[in-house]
């Protein structure tokens, strides 16, 4: 399963289930599969608000945020910001992570609050177009892994599929030769690769209030290299900007590589209801509480495509439900710890890029 490149093995709906997931069960119509397991979803509470967890949670990165801004204020031009730096590189990673919980509604259940939210953290604090990350999420959720609808699996630097690889030009055809290689050095440019694409993404119609995000992106980033430059000497300013970036870019992608990469991909015209195609192309990733806080509850990725807005704390005990249900089904449920995932990975992006190693 973890290591297929496309999905074959289907496991298929219940007897009279069709591609819409309905079935007729002994001349009696009943709900979808996944309906059956969001109603004992919804009968165990898990899908309430949780605002004293979030209170805490958001409180304590913002407390972070200020006790880093102020140790780079208080070091001032010294080669210790460096470790400034690597702290502030985790405190933006789980701003991510919160910005992620504000655009699924898991903080606020009303859209206006979660946008603000989302504005503020997200271009802000972090840099990065929420209208442009919303937009290219939200198409991401609907077809996880699936080859040309899944905006995450779309050839650029990378392919995913040795279709990608086979049809793959210009610079793709040799980064995607040594790919799994490359993985991790490329992901040190991942935190300037989403400010790019905010930027470029402001002019596109999807976008709601270009003007607005492109305002906050702005502000953001006159007070992020104004204040790194008026402290430090341009050396360690670009020294700082290079560990700080590098950092964050990295933690995203272990936060984000071990949910999908190496599962399997899904081909145009493979038909699957919603509860398998989510099921089928996501991995969970166990490790406790260590890893609960390291991915803000992305380890839980089945449940959470499943339940978008379920809140963070509500996915451990939707993981049990969920598993027990898939296993009634027979549907493969796949969850295995953080290395193994990356290790899974790694491998997946090798054996996707055979076809240009042995074009040459």
């Amino acid at each position: 399963m973890a290591n297929s490149t496309v999905l074959t093995d289907i496991p298929p709906p219940r007897e009279g289930e069709k591609g819409n997931g309905k079935r007729q069960e002994k001349g009696r119509e009943k709900g979808s599969d996944f309906s059956e397991l969001s109603r004992r979803i919804s009968e165990a509470g898990l899908l309430g608000r949780r605002p004293l967890y979030y209170t805490v949670r958001f409180g304590a990165v913002a407390l972070a945020l200020a006790g880093g801004v102020a140790a780079f204020v208080v070091l001032g031009d010294s080669w210790s910001q460096l470790f400034v730096a690597a702290a502030l590189a985790l405190v933006f990673g789980q701003l991510a992570l919160a910005a992620h919980d504000l655009a699924h509604r898991q903080v606020f259940s009303r859209r206006r609050p979660s946008e603000i939210g989302g504005l503020l953290v997200a271009n802000a604090l972090l840099g990065m177009s929420y209208g442009w990350w919303m937009n290219k999420h939200t198409r991401h959720h609907a077809n996880p892994n699936h080859e040309k609808k899944d905006p995450d699996v779309a050839p650029d630097l990378l392919v995913w599929s040795r279709r990608q690889a086979k049809q793959a030009k210009g610079p793709a055809r040799f980064i995607g030769k040594h790919q799994a290689a490359l993985f991790f050095p490329l992901l040190t440019l991942e935190g300037l690769n989403l400010s790019f694409s905010s930027f470029r993404a402001l002019r596109r119609p999807s976008m709601k209030r270009p003007v607005l995000e492109g305002t906050l992106l702005v502000a953001h980033f006159v007070v992020y290299f104004g204040g790194l430059f008026l402290v430090l000497s341009p050396g360690r300013a670009l020294a700082f900007i290079a560990v700080h970036q590098g950092l964050f870019g990295i933690y995203l992608g272990s936060v984000f590589a071990p949910n999908h990469k190496g599962m399997p991909m899904i081909e145009e015209g493979t038909e699957l209801d919603f509860l398998r195609r989510q099921v089928l192309t996501s991995r969970n990733v166990d490790g406790g509480v260590l890893i609960d806080a390291f991915m803000g509850g992305l380890n839980y990725q089945i449940e959470h495509h499943l339940f978008p807005s379920m809140p963070t704390p509500a996915l451990g005990r939707a993981q049990l439900i969920t598993e027990r249900y898939c296993a009634e089904l027979g549907i493969p449920y796949y969850r295995t710890g953080l290395l193994a995932s990356h290790r899974e990975a790694l491998r997946h992006l090798r054996q996707v890029g055979e076809p240009l190693r042995q074009a040459g």
